[in-house]
């Protein structure tokens, strides 16, 4: 069949065979997911606000249950341009409807305890209240013969995972596996603590389980008015919740806290998030004459996202050791007074004329959001202290003195938000966009062989007027990163310019016989945003709320009460202290210009080969800079001369202005993938399998976060912030292979002969296996704390020396045990030495910066299994079936502990800043875990994918 669009499309049948694993196999490099476009049945379907990169990302479940899907179509590159709204790929979700039989299924899969492995390579894991519970059903048929059709599913989940699997040290114990360098002692003292002097219940910091719930249920129904005109309606529910754990993020706060070996947080710092949806979408389908068509889709969608904390209002503490965080306590940092909830209501209408050789589309689009969102992090105020000994002096000077205004130490950071305007008890920020979009197509078939498509979209986003004005702004001078001086107003949302999309894409069969076609295209694809990058700007304006930072300071000495340094009284008028999220005038949603060539070839035996190549050029990629950013007022020498900022006031063009992040535009941003398949399709024999390639690269400026000041202050870099350079994206996939084997033997043994009365044969019995190789994941090598002074603790890349005449260590002592250890510098650089040499990519890069993203863990090989059994059920002249069904995951890991186990990197941050030396070069300590020089780069990780877990279920299918 011709078919310019790049599609996979399988019945859901097809993939209840195999059992896929979570991975990073993108269908392309650089697929942010908030980018994509998902749609139900041809209606949109996203997770708009961008918090997660689809409905049900925020909880981890499936918004829809897996049973009342039909189809699922991928379309990477589809040049059809009724396909918009995305910069990464669209993914369709067919969803079943009913017929004139009723038929329907009925299911249960569980696994528990004893259904999981204890063992990666020499790891132990432990997986606590480890379960999953699943059961629901579905019926489909007529309510009217011929006319009107129903169908409904119900489905219940719940998971019970291990919080984390990392543990404390209990004082002796080698760092490494799932054992910090956190001791135990500490945290139990801690605790305790916490709970004798401020009433405060941390909750355990290890041992604990993590819950997720769901309940999803969704109506169809399609009623045949006529031989011409055909409705439909459907409505989908989702109410799920999930536990999640704090927050890695350093936009408030030290940031790394947990899941590593240097930190280990307390579970009541944790937070439980929903994910509830309504969504009801209507679908009229006529047949307007012999040669035009007409579809339209309508609908509204409401989304709550809303968060609560596991503790109590206190104040958040993190404790460093060594520039990265040991602990932390108290409430979470994003999570006070946190609620989302947004809706959109959405119209696509598609005229279609067929006219010879030639099939005209005439489009339109509109989809209007609107968000509530209360932000307000910062307001149970943070204290980040150098030591844990620096809070134990502080929070006891509190007892002595409760209305101090100076501390007995020096606070690493100090940070706390306020509500700005009287009587304002939840800062809500609004939000609200329409963008309609038309667009139009033309299909020709030039020939028996050679197909083409071309075609324009255009559409325009506009704004609502619900931005604050801040009138002190108005008036202010700053910087952009070329260092030219320019204004900007709060209240400025962007201008509603237009995006044109053109695409043309073909399909050319190169023989009669249809065994070799070429297929490919290029064009301009346009998305939404995510629409919390705008929303930073209606929060961060300085009329909202205030916010105050400080670094190095005793002026805030600790208090447990997380409103004390809170100003009494507030007017409304713009803040002493805030902070601005901006963008500018000229801003354009994202835009990438695409482009594909791909050969598919019938092989022998019936298999397909195909090759394709895809690339990518940012048009409008992202981009953020901080406006209010001073020159560097000072540079380091010697083989690192980078630029640096020698205090917290020379960073800042406007002293009462902590940051203005500025989200702009860029076009220099650019991916690639190149992979190659080979396809046979399941015949009469019972035999499926797939196996391929492929590899990708993806370079931007920046991987926007959530928080505009996070966005910018996480970037990685090696000079200057608002000029980063290209970075490898988190979303490189690198390498990745995969094989997917599937095998069916049919049974006609009949029973019936045999005087049975409930079973009438074996039915069919499957077998798969899905093989996954991929690249774990990618990470940049930084310093340890601000190594240039910018305010950034995690963003500086490191210089990797050519030889150990370019190391600068610094000679220091730690306590261990109650004994004192002396790492020389020289000790430092042969354990530098031999960490870099047993990296692949820092030993080839001596002598450069490192890349953002630049390091690459080392693959990981993972096969899972699945044998479904279906027996035949007599139920009068039906044919039902019962199905019993076990899925192996990580099967890799069932066959050998030494096998399926993943690895992560033992720091990322190995270096720790001490600013500069006598002679003005930047000087560093080597990170050393519980009295031991870190050497090995990579560690094995004993997390829930590393080991083996079995899962059964049941269905009963009749007809």
């Amino acid at each position: 069949t011709l078919n310019a669009l790049p599609t996979i499309s399988r019945r859901i049948s097809d993939f209840t065979r195999l059992t896929p694993q979570a991975g990073r196999g993108n269908s392309f490099a650089g697929a942010d997911g908030r980018l994509n476009n998902i749609t139900v049945d041809g209606s949109y379907f996203n997770n708009s606000f961008g918090l997660g990169g689809q409905p049900g990302d925020r909880t981890g479940v499936s918004p829809i249950s897996l049973d009342a899907i039909d189809q699922i179509q991928v379309n990477i590159a589809p040049y059809d341009v009724r396909q918009g709204l995305f910069t990464g790929a669209t993914v369709n979700t067919v969803t079943r409807s009913g017929t004139n039989e009723f038929q329907g299924s009925i299911y249960s899969f569980f696994r528990n305890n004893n259904m999981v492995g204890r063992k990666a390579k020499e790891l132990e894991f432990n997986p606590g209240e480890f379960g999953y519970d699943q059961y629901g059903a579905r019926l489909g048929g007529p309510i009217l013969k011929d006319k009107l059709f129903f169908f409904a599913s119900y489905e219940y989940e719940k998971t019970t995972e291990p919080g984390t699997t990392f543990r404390a040290n209990r004082g002796n114990e080698p760092v490494g596996g799932n054992v910090t360098r956190v001791l135990a002692s500490d945290l139990d003292s801690l605790s305790s603590f916490l709970l004798n002097r401020f009433g405060y219940v941390t909750g355990p910091y290890e041992g604990y389980d993590n819950n997720t719930l769901a309940h999803k249920f969704l109506i169809r129904l399609d009623y045949n008015l006529d031989k011409k005109n055909k409705l439909s309606l459907r409505y989908n529910h989702l109410n799920s919740f999930s536990d999640i754990l704090l927050s890695n993020s350093s936009s408030l706060g030290w940031g790394n806290r947990r899941t590593n070996l240097t930190g280990l947080n307390f579970r009541n710092s944790n937070y439980q998030i929903l994910e509830n949806i309504r969504s009801i979408i209507g679908e009229w389908n006529s047949q307007i004459s012999s040669n035009m068509s007409n579809q339209l889709i309508a609908g509204y969608t409401f989304q709550d996202e809303s968060r609560r904390s596991l503790g109590s209002f206190f104040p958040m503490v993190d404790i460093l050791k060594d520039n990265t965080v040991y602990t932390t306590f108290g409430f979470e940092p994003f999570t006070p007074n946190n609620e989302l909830r947004y809706s959109t209501w959405q119209l696509q209408n598609n005229f279609n004329i067929y006219s010879g050789r030639h099939t005209h589309t005439f489009g339109i689009s509109a989809e209007y959001y609107q968000s509530e969102n209360i932000f307000f992090p910062g307001s149970q105020s943070v204290y980040i202290y150098n030591s844990l000994e620096d809070f134990y002096t502080d929070a006891i000077d509190y007892f002595d003195n409760p209305n101090r205004t100076v501390s007995p130490v020096n606070l690493r950071r100090f940070q706390v938000r306020w509500s700005n305007i009287p009587g304002q008890d939840k800062p809500i920020q609004p939000l609200k966009v329409f963008l309609p979009g038309i667009y139009y197509q033309d299909n020709i078939q030039i020939s028996d062989r050679l197909n083409i498509i071309a075609g324009i979209r255009v559409e325009a986003p506009f704004f609502g007027n619900t931005a604050f004005n801040n009138p002190q702004v108005d008036t202010l001078k700053f910087r952009d990163e070329n260092g030219n001086e320019v204004m900007y107003r709060t209240d400025k949302l962007p201008d509603p310019n237009p995006l044109i999309s053109p695409r043309f894409g073909f399909n050319y069969s190169v023989n009669e016989e249809r065994t070799f076609q070429i297929r490919g295209g290029t064009g301009i694809f346009s998305g939404r945003p995510a629409y919390v990058w705008i929303s930073n700007q209606i929060g961060n304006n300085g009329v909202m709320t205030g916010f105050e930072r400080l670094d190095n300071t005793t002026a805030r000495p600790f208090h447990p009460d997380p409103n004390h340094y809170k100003p009494s009284v507030v007017t409304g008028a713009p803040a002493s202290q805030y902070e601005l999220a901006l963008t500018d005038p000229n801003f354009r949603f994202p835009q990438v210009w695409r482009s594909n060539i791909a050969f598919d070839y019938k092989l022998p035996w019936g298999m397909i080969g195909t090759v394709e190549g895809i690339y990518n050029q940012d048009v409008n990629g992202i981009y953020y800079i901080n406006a209010n950013l001073a020159p560097a007022d000072s540079f380091y020498v010697g083989v690192d001369p980078r630029p640096r900022w020698t205090s917290t006031a020379a960073t800042r063009i406007n002293p009462n202005i902590d940051n203005a992040i500025v989200l702009k535009n860029q076009n220099i941003g650019y991916s690639y993938n190149v992979s190659t398949h080979i396809e046979r399709p399941a015949r009469e024999d019972g035999l499926y399998f797939k196996l391929g390639y492929s590899y990708g690269i993806a370079l931007n400026t920046v991987d926007p976060g959530s928080i505009a000041f996070g966005s910018w202050n996480n970037n990685q870099h090696t000079g200057d912030p608002n000029n980063p350079g290209l970075g490898f994206s988190s979303n490189t996939q690198g390498h990745r292979v995969f094989g997917a084997v599937a095998y069916t033997i049919v049974s006609e043994r009949d029973y019936t002969n045999m005087g049975n009365k409930f079973f009438s044969n074996f039915g069919s019995t499957t077998i798969s296996f899905f093989y996954d190789g991929f690249t774990q994941g990618v990470a940049s090598y930084v310093y340890s704390g601000d190594m240039n002074g910018d305010g950034g603790t995690s963003n500086d890349l490191i210089y990797i020396a050519k030889d150990k005449s370019e190391m600068n260590f610094e000679t220091y002592t730690v306590t261990v045990n109650n004994q004192s250890i002396t790492f020389t510098a020289d000790q430092q650089k042969e354990a530098w030495e031999n960490f870099i040499n047993r990296d692949p990519y820092l030993s080839r890069n001596r002598g450069k910066y490192a890349e953002r993203n630049g390091a690459w863990l080392p693959m990981v090989h993972r096969i899972d299994f699945s044998i479904a059994q279906d027996i035949g059920v007599k139920a009068g002249n039906k044919k039902n079936s019962l199905q019993l069904r076990v899925d192996i995951l990580n099967f890799t890991n069932f066959l050998n502990s030494d096998w399926g186990v993943g690895r992560r990197f033992t720091s990322t941050a190995p270096l720790i800043n001490r600013g500069r030396d006598a002679n003005g070069q930047h000087k560093y300590r080597l990170l050393q875990l519980q009295g031991r020089l870190i050497e090995d780069p990579y560690q094995f990780t004993n997390l829930v994918q590393d080991v083996w877990r079995i899962q059964v279920g049941i269905r009963y299918n009749f007809n």
